[in-house]
């Protein structure tokens, strides 16, 4: 039950928040309109750091809403740019006067650019790409301009899609020379000749761009009144964003991991709307009738007669159709992959995305046995703590592994993006006897300290947190709370995320009375910082890893600090806490790690080739000829063949399921091929074996300090 009080604190505070934005009345006729007033209110009401809705403001929005329904430029003409700029420094009495008329004028000239150029792209892959002429194609879309009249529209199209083209092309010449053994023997005929490949890499290319067009041509005004929306609140900071009712459906599966539905991944094609997968130990996975690569092509209701023909409908109105409550019957008409038609009936139920959830595995060295725990995210239902969430998991899972005699234990939260702030403070009280976890700030208001209060400890063992670049918000807090306690050591890359933000998410719904405008969406919008317990926030700086390790992210700009406008970073008093007063050497574990780090070859490759990648992200400049295309192609390809090496690598690492799971995998080939290759993976992880090598280290200090101690006594 520990946490549940702060889930319900939590509740009535976002309830309280609720009644005292709703006394105010929101009422406007136009949804657009009521949409702006709802959303400009909150931010005002609730933001950190409101911002001042001024000239300043109205231009970033301007600039951010135009790059993000035309980034490659290739839709807007500079004349457009011109006419709308007579906007650029009046959005912001638009915003105050819930007045729409930039977006309308930007969405009809949107709509009608679109069109156009699908004509222009259509027309030019009707014709052969000449790769014998020597130009250059330059993708930095960035510093692009605008096009100054059709001819240049069409010349900037025909570039980007040669560029496309050219790949497609060096691919199927490339696929023809590694399917025989001897090339120069192929006679004319068995050689496929060069314009039978530029005509198939031309068509791959229409086939592709075709798919682009499916997707923009299915969003609707509302989709793209969205996008005006989130260039709006996003000039507030990176993490406030509008969920328009589809997306808010979407940040609730991800956050719980779960769902009501049949338990299918679908995808829509140019034939479609396909089967993409066939979530393990859902629905339609136990009914066993659903394959991969089946298109459906109706849908009926268990109380309904007719069904609905889904061909050609978005995919966003399909899935609206064919999820639903738990119990209810749902009868799908297939296109089986075989091509026959058949109808077959799935019953609804609750569905549980495995790839959400923690999965840990033992692992074997030198005859000494260790645990890892994986973390994707701090996942929770926000309708009912004591449901499945992270910290009811991840203590089961230390159960288990105690049960297997583990002697020490990573938590491994690489790529973990965070999630609730409730699961965070209860996964580090199962370390630690008692005390402050993380502390939260609120403008104008004093601090709070969310402690651990529970003085059980599940874990008291050696303890590793493995970290990157892409580890943020309550990933840092763990790792700097486990950090600032000296409970355990971080390893990972040089600093973590840096998001030392919370956000709250409102229903809009909740603040319209008898609404009759539809569905309006949440807000989620950042409402407070938080802060390590030594004082330090983690916004923009991150947790510093205590042995640093380079990897493929080392080099790419992709923390907070490399987003638009962020809050900046600040720091606070100390909470009140006492540094774990267990016997393990930390100092001299992080030297002895940081002395393997800095002689090992493997992570030397892994620096090099962070460095490659890293060029090779930021080059600009493309040969459209493809004689000097290839050569530029096998250079790049020589330089990658010296990182063959990396996929090679091998520990002298054993893993294997917890007994539990081989049970479950006897009957679930799918879960079983997952582990195999997560074990697999984990075999070749040489982060994964500095972190057995550190808990084994640590592990050493603790029964050696433990000896010293029991002498001292007798």
């Amino acid at each position: 039950m520990k946490g549940k009080y702060k889930f319900l604190l939590l509740a009535l505070l976002i309830a309280f928040a609720s009644c005292s934005f709703t006394s105010k009345k929101f009422e406007d006729p136009d949804k657009d309109k009521l949409l702006i007033q709802l959303i400009t209110y909150l931010l005002d009401q609730g933001h950190f750091e409101p911002k001042d809705i001024n000239d300043d403001f109205s231009a970033h929005v301007f600039e951010d809403y135009l790059n993000n329904v035309d980034q490659f430029k290739r839709f807007f003409y500079e004349s457009d740019i011109k006419e709308f700029e007579a906007y650029k420094f009046k959005i912001d009495d638009e915003i105050k006067a819930y007045d729409v008329s930039f977006f309308n004028l930007t969405h009809e000239r949107l709509l009608q650019r679109i069109a156009e150029a699908k004509t222009i792209y259509t027309d030019i892959l009707e014709k052969p790409f000449d790769f014998t002429k020597k130009e250059d194609y330059v993708a930095d879309y960035e510093n692009l301009t605008y096009v100054t009249s059709k001819r240049e529209m069409k010349e900037r199209w025909r570039q980007q899609l040669k560029f496309s083209t050219i790949a497609n092309y060096d691919e199927i010449i490339s696929q023809q020379d590694s399917d025989t053994d001897d090339v120069s023997n192929l006679t004319a005929k068995e050689k496929k000749s060069i314009k039978k490949i530029e005509a198939e890499a031309r068509l791959a290319t229409k086939e592709s761009i075709d798919v682009l067009y499916d997707y923009i041509e299915d969003r609707r005004r509302n989709d793209w009144f969205s996008v005006y929306i989130n260039a709006i609140v996003e000039g507030f900071d990176p993490h406030t964003f509008y969920f328009a009712p589809e997306d808010k459906e979407r940040f609730d599966r991800d956050i719980s991991g779960k769902f009501e539905g049949i338990g299918a991944r679908l995808q829509k094609k140019v034939d479609g709307i396909m089967v993409d997968e066939v979530i393990s130990g859902g629905p339609a996975w136990r009914a066993n009738e659903l394959e991969v690569g089946d298109q459906i092509l109706k849908v009926k209701q268990q109380d309904e007669k007719e069904s609905i023909n889904v061909v050609g409908m978005r995919l966003a109105d399909a899935i609206k159709y064919i999820k639903g409550p738990k119990g209810t019957v749902v009868t799908l008409t297939l296109k089986k992959v075989d091509g026959t038609i058949q109808d077959i009936s799935i019953t609804r139920d609750i569905v549980e995305l495995e790839e959400t959830y923690a999965k840990s595995s033992i692992v074997e060295k030198d005859g000494k046995t260790f645990g890892i725990i994986n973390l994707p995210k701090f996942y929770i239902s926000f309708e009912d703590y004591n449901e499945r969430n992270a910290a009811s998991d991840i203590k089961q899972e230390i159960l288990r592994l105690k049960e297997e005699g583990v002697e020490g234990l990573v938590m491994d939260l690489r790529n973990n993006g965070g999630g609730s702030l409730q699961t965070v403070v209860d996964i580090a009280g199962l370390f630690i006897e008692d005390g402050p976890v993380v502390q939260v700030k609120t403008t104008g208001e004093a601090k709070e300290v969310l402690a651990d209060k529970d003085k059980s400890i599940v874990w008291d063992g050696p303890l590793v947190i493995l970290v990157n670049e892409l580890s943020a918000s309550a990933s840092e807090i763990l790792a700097a709370a486990m950090q600032d306690y000296k409970r355990g050591i971080v390893i990972g890359s040089k600093q973590t995320y840096g998001k030392g933000t919370v956000q709250t998410v409102m229903d809009l719904n909740r603040m319209v009375k008898n609404n009759t405008k539809g569905d309006m969406g949440a807000l989620k919008f950042t409402t407070q910082k938080f802060y390590r317990i030594n004082g330090g926030s983690t916004q923009l700086e991150g947790v510093k890893s205590d042995v640093v390790v380079p990897d493929r992210y080392s080099y790419i700009d992709i923390g907070e600090k490399d987003q638009d406008n962020p809050l900046a970073w600040d720091k606070i008093d100390a909470a009140d806490y006492e540094v774990w007063s267990n016997y393990f050497d930390f100092d001299a574990t992080i030297s002895k790690s940081k002395a393997r780090m800095a002689s090992n070859e493997q992570l030397k490759l892994i620096d090099a080739n962070a460095q490659w990648v890293k060029k090779i992200r930021d080059r600009e400049s493309y040969s459209l000829n493809y004689d000097i295309y290839k050569k530029e192609m096998q250079i790049n390809e020589e330089e990658a063949k010296r990182f063959a090496k990396l996929s090679e690598y091998k520990t002298d690492l054993t893993f294997t399921s917890l007994p539990y799971e081989v049970k479950l995998m006897d009957k679930d080939s799918v879960l079983l091929e997952k582990r195999n290759r997560w074990h697999e993976a984990l075999a070749k992880d040489v982060y994964v074996e500095e972190a057995i090598n550190v808990l084994n280290d640590l592990k050493m200090t603790y029964a050696i300090k433990n000896k010293v101690a029991n002498s001292v006594k007798n």
